[in-house]
């Protein structure tokens, strides 16, 4: 967390310990940081929900800025999935309802406050996790708020690998920017690394019949090889996750659900309705007339 400046770990006096981030000070960033701790303020001062980073206070000064955060013990997302040790605590269960938490915060960004707010930078490294790998979104320095009435373009924010591909052309910002954000992060929970190389050959392979293709590819084998593969009652919500995952990538921000959509989905055990067998393949969990230009 801090695209636009330092984060340190802190003790009050009372034993609590909080995360304070420091903007930084130099004169090529001091509009842009500035900017960036305004938003952040507008965005977690009216914003409430248990997966989304609790500001505590901010200061600022002539000099200085900071924003006060609650602490996290686990770290980001990112730093979790890249930890070795973490592994035989990180199982499916957990990272299933990291999942459900991200897609319940974006669906409340998007469709329960007013006005909506987009995050523009979903991302293992802004998605910060407790002792118990609850999950909440931080980092609201690049978010914007989709005032009625007024205009909704910008310039380019967002992390490389995760941004939506329309960005590159257009600088509309909506809601499905952050969708196909979570899709790729969703992806990452589940494979344990970032998905770019399966995302770029499905996107070949969905035009393609051969029986070759990445389309046919079992998903017992993309999923996390350092975890055991999921039992019978962890197996169907993965199956699912995996099947939303991959409907919010679509290259046409049209045939991309809603995250209200998502998160009714995914809480309703829908999973049901799919395969669960362990020979399902990706080409089972993908529409392919949506995952192709």
């Amino acid at each position: 967390m801090g695209g636009y400046g330092s984060v340190y770990k802190a003790q009050l006096q009372t034993g609590e310990t909080i995360a304070v981030k420091k903007f930084k000070e130099a004169v090529d960033v001091e509009i842009a940081s500035r900017k960036a701790f305004e938003r952040e303020i507008y965005a977690l001062t009216e914003t409430r929900h248990r997966n989304i980073i609790k500001l505590y206070g901010f200061c600022s000064s002539s000099r200085h800025s900071f924003l006060v955060y609650e602490f996290l013990e686990s770290g980001s997302l990112k730093d979790v999935l890249n930890n070795e040790e973490r592994m035989a605590t990180f199982d499916w269960n957990k990272r299933v309802n990291v999942v459900k938490g991200v897609a319940y915060a974006l669906s409340y960004m998007h469709h329960e406050r007013s006005p909506p707010i987009i995050h523009r930078d979903i991302s293992s490294k802004n998605i910060l996790l407790d002792e118990e790998y609850e999950a909440r979104i931080s980092d609201f320095g690049t978010a914007k708020v989709l005032q009625p009435y007024s205009s909704n373009w910008t310039s380019f924010a967002g992390t490389f690998g995760y941004a939506a591909p329309e960005l590159a052309y257009t600088m509309e910002v909506n809601e499905k920017c952050d969708v196909y954000s979570f899709g790729v992060v969703t992806l990452e929970v589940l494979m344990g690394g970032h998905p770019g190389d399966l995302i770029s050959s499905l996107a070949s392979s969905c035009s393609s019949s051969s029986s070759n293709s990445t389309a046919s590819w079992p998903l017992k084998e993309v999923l996390d090889q350092r975890i055991p593969y999921p039992d019978d009652d962890m197996r169907g919500e993965v199956v699912l996750a995996t099947k939303m995952a991959f409907s919010c990538l679509s290259p046409k921000p049209e045939h991309c659900p809603s995250m209200q959509q998502v998160s009714r989905a995914i809480s309703a055990r829908s999973s049901t309705m799919l395969s669960t067998s362990e020979d399902i393949k990706l080409e089972d969990l993908v529409d392919r007339t949506c995952f192709t230009y």
